[in-house]
């Protein structure tokens, strides 16, 4: 693997992090919002469906060795909205209350959110810190040719 290959599988990495905190965070803010935007019912929680990609810029790149076939990056294919029913609240004086005083909300747990965010923050970094590190090497390696 050379170094602009693991420059991109680490940038691969950066941004479907990015993007997996960015859906979290949304979860996050709208954990009590009675109603959709469209007007369709309460918030549903989205998740970000990763998948592995392989690491192919070029045809030259595709015709090297067979080592690096197993170099893969990842990316978000979607965001894919939960489909479990939304928790009922007793809130009787709620303006979307039904007749028995239930209010759908969103099926967001907190909780697991925070901790996804957690997760997503430890693979951002670990993915800094490659990068980093293939950077310093690239950099000790020139200081060779002196």
């Amino acid at each position: 693997m050379d170094f602009f290959s693991s420059m991109r599988v680490s940038a691969s990495g950066l941004d479907a992090q990015m993007k997996r905190m960015n859906v979290i965070s949304s979860n996050i803010a709208n954990a009590e919002t009675a109603q959709a935007a469209d007007g369709s019912g309460p918030y549903r929680k989205q998740e970000a469906v990763l998948a592995a990609e392989t690491d192919r810029e070029s045809f030259g790149e595709i015709l090297q060795n067979q080592m690096d076939n197993n170099v893969q990056g990842v990316r978000v294919t979607e965001i894919q909205k939960d489909e479990r029913a939304p928790r009922m609240v007793y809130n009787p004086s709620h303006p979307q209350a039904n007749a028995e005083g239930y209010v759908a909300m969103p099926n967001v747990n907190t909780v697991e959110e925070m901790a996804n965010m957690i997760s997503a923050q430890r693979s951002y970094e670990a993915n800094v810190t490659a990068m980093n590190a293939a950077k310093a090497m690239a950099a000790k390696a020139l200081e060779i040719g002196r």
